[in-house]
Order: C-alpha cells, then structure tokens, then sequence
C-alpha cells in the first residue's frame, strides 16, 4: 500500500513532525507486522528518525548542518535561488527511513519520532508512505 501526505512547508529549513501521519496510515493498512517506508521525492528535503523531546535538538541540527554546509560557498549549481547547500543537505540526511510495524503500531525508539526536513523552503512538499505486510 502506498499513501501520499501532502504538506506545505513554513520556512526555508525547519524539522517537521509526521509521526503521527505515519502511523495513521499503518492503521488505515491494517497490516499488524511488516515495515513502513518513508520517502521524499525531493532533492531539498530529507527524511529524519531524531528525538522529540527537546526542541534544542532540532535547533542545533540545523545550526550544524549550515555551519557544515554554508550557503556562501562558490557552488556550480547556482540556480535562480541558490539552493546548492539545500541539495547537499539532504543528500546527508538522505530521502528515506524504513520503520517496523508490529502489533499495528510503528516501532520507534522513547524519544524517535519521524520528521520531513526542509532546506529549501517554503514549499508544498509529498511523502511517501509504503507500508508493507511481512510475508508469512
């Protein structure tokens, strides 16, 4: 089964929480054991597993990341908004994250909660949610 979330993004980067999306649609499924995977098919945006608990997480992320990657760089890619930094970006984090599912619920970690990344924002943005029954 393959669902889309469709999204629109604030800011040009900032953390979004989809857990809950995701785990709507395990249910809607109805498979009790199996995986989900979570795609972005985007060249700016990522797919993150990462805490929920402190929002300075999130924060000191995204600080890192544009201390990492800094947009004032001479970068090839100069389109008409300079999004080079926003490609690398996510090309680090990376476009997908593969979950299990059992009893009907997705498994995660006390403090990992599932997030689409935005680094070229504001935009509408997809993901897409396989979710898939072990097979028996």
């Amino acid at each position: 089964m393959l669902k889309t979330l469709s999204l629109p993004t604030h800011q040009k980067t900032e953390i979004i929480d989809i857990t809950p999306q995701v785990q709507a649609i395990v249910t809607e499924s109805g498979i009790q054991d199996g995986v989900a995977i979570i795609y972005v098919p985007h060249t700016t945006a990522a797919v993150l597993i990462q805490e929920n608990a402190d929002p300075a997480v999130h924060t000191d992320l995204l600080n890192t990341l544009d201390r990492l990657v800094p947009q004032d760089l001479p970068y090839l890619h100069q389109t008409v908004n300079k999004n080079a930094p926003s490609h690398i970006k996510a090309a680090l984090i990376g476009p997908s994250k593969t979950v299990f599912i059992c009893n009907g619920q997705i498994q995660l970690g006390r403090y990992q909660f599932i997030y689409i990344c935005e680094f070229d924002g504001p935009r509408s943005r997809q993901v897409w949610v396989r979710v898939m029954q072990d097979a028996a």
